[in-house]
């Protein structure tokens, strides 16, 4: 899954992290920005870093750097056009850029990534996954036998 946003300093940096913390066992998240900016955000990181996510690693990429194509699910968070179709699901989130706003602002988006990211996890969950069902079924009936 790949989050989009326009510099992949906030948003799309607050997506994949609470896509990694939350949704682990059924995706594997990246972020990526049309425009990246040099950084990640140092109130990105605060915010995070409140809820127990560690993105001080995370460097902002180009859209233009990943392979686009791979992605079953692209969240386009940045409000503008994509400049290639993905060849998967597109979902758009509505979510303010809160560059050049104040902590608060930054937690309020925090917050609104955080319910839209738990309710796309709780989607996945609830969908088979590839393969003969997905890799859950598979572990709980090898855990079963296991008794």
């Amino acid at each position: 899954m790949l989050f989009v946003c326009v510099g992949n300093s906030c948003r799309s940096q607050m997506a994949e992290g609470f896509a990694k913390k939350y949704g682990s066992d059924v995706l594997q998240a990246e972020s990526a920005g049309l425009y990246p900016a040099s950084t990640v955000s140092r109130l990105t990181q605060e915010v995070m870093a409140a809820k127990n996510i560690d993105v001080s690693g995370h460097f902002a990429k180009s859209i233009a750097d990943v392979e686009y194509e791979k992605y079953t699910i692209v969240v386009n968070i940045s409000g503008h056009m994509l400049p290639v179709e993905p060849k998967g699901r597109v979902l758009h989130w509505d979510v303010d850029d809160p560059i050049g706003a104040d902590k608060k602002v930054f937690e309020e988006t925090a917050d609104q990534i955080e319910m839209l990211v738990q309710g796309l996890v709780l989607e996945l969950r609830k969908k088979p996954q590839p393969e003969s069902g997905g890799w859950r079924t598979r572990k709980l009936q090898s855990w079963e036998e296991s008794e």
